[in-house]
């Protein structure tokens, strides 16, 4: 049986990688901290030892995440405007030791999983990030090995209808300067050449500041989006920040700062997610902030 101190230094042991996947299912880390907090409560409640720690407690947190997600559904659909994801500095995600570990957290892709049903997120975060075997997988949710599969195939094909392609980070890098660029100068030419022509803007206020309470979709109508912006010198660029794996850039809407993050495929900016709320920046290291 392990000692009260056993038990601490085992579970904070596993602790940054059991927020990872609970934030990977939940896209948001208040609620991935609610559900570690509450695997911890289990895990300290246990009185016999466990062969294998992080089996168990990835286990715990998965089920309790699912419960997470299923109440949460309600709270999304009656969020003011779109509901994103919040964005979060990359070194409180757990490991990225793996090209896995980091495609699933970048933000596009925990976006996309908002598509998904929730088992369909656990097998998928289960699956690509955490490479289990379906056995495991089949064991944690109480289901099939052959379900799981069904709900891991269905669920990729949901990531922009299948395709999922990780860019470069140098092209990534090169295509976030350009936007951030456009921000400073005020010139929209070069950034109209990196969109692609079914670009969406999402932006998520949240009710708490001013922001479109719908997507922007269409690369006429997002260049007309930004010069409106431009026009009022109500948009400028900040520093560039690590953020779910990748850069993202703050920007100042009207003074106040925001995140954004983008989503590349084919050398082109196909969505730009623009985080608001200020209720959601607060796991990202701001300008100005200790």
């Amino acid at each position: 049986m392990l000692t009260v101190v056993d038990s601490v230094t085992v579970f904070e042991r596993h602790r940054s990688l059991l927020l990872g996947a609970a934030y990977r299912m939940l896209g948001s880390m208040w609620d991935a901290e609610d559900v570690v907090q509450d695997a911890y409560t289990r895990w300290a409640r246990i009185e016999q030892d466990v062969r294998d720690p992080r089996a168990f407690l990835l286990t715990v947190v998965t089920r309790i995440a699912l419960d997470h997600l299923k109440s949460a559904k309600v709270t999304r659909e009656a969020y003011v405007g779109p509901w994103l994801p919040e964005p979060v500095a990359t070194g409180a995600l757990g490991p990225m030791d793996t090209a896995e570990l980091r495609d699933s957290v970048a933000y596009a892709t925990v976006h996309l999983m908002e598509r998904m049903s929730p088992p369909e997120r656990a097998v998928f975060v289960l699956r690509e990030a955490f490479q289990l075997p379906y056995e495991q997988i089949a064991e944690i949710l109480g289901s099939s090995v052959a379900n799981c599969r069904q709900l891991h195939s269905r669920g990729r094909r949901r990531l922009a209808g299948g395709r999922r392609l990780r860019p470069a980070p140098e092209t990534y890098a090169r295509l976030l300067r350009t936007f951030l660029s456009a921000a400073e100068t005020g010139d929209l030419t070069d950034l109209g050449r990196v969109l692609s022509d079914d670009i969406t803007v999402w932006n998520d206020g949240g009710g708490k500041v001013r922001a479109a309470l719908r997507p922007v979709s269409g690369i006429d109508r997002v260049l007309s989006f930004f010069a409106g912006l431009l026009e009022h010198r109500e948009f400028s660029p900040g520093p560039t920040l690590d953020v779910n794996g990748q850069p993202a850039g703050v920007l100042y809407v009207a003074g106040e700062p925001r995140v954004c993050a983008l989503r590349v495929e084919r050398d082109r900016i196909e969505e730009i997610y623009v985080v608001n709320n200020p209720d959601k920046l607060q796991h990202v290291p701001l300008p100005g902030e200790s």
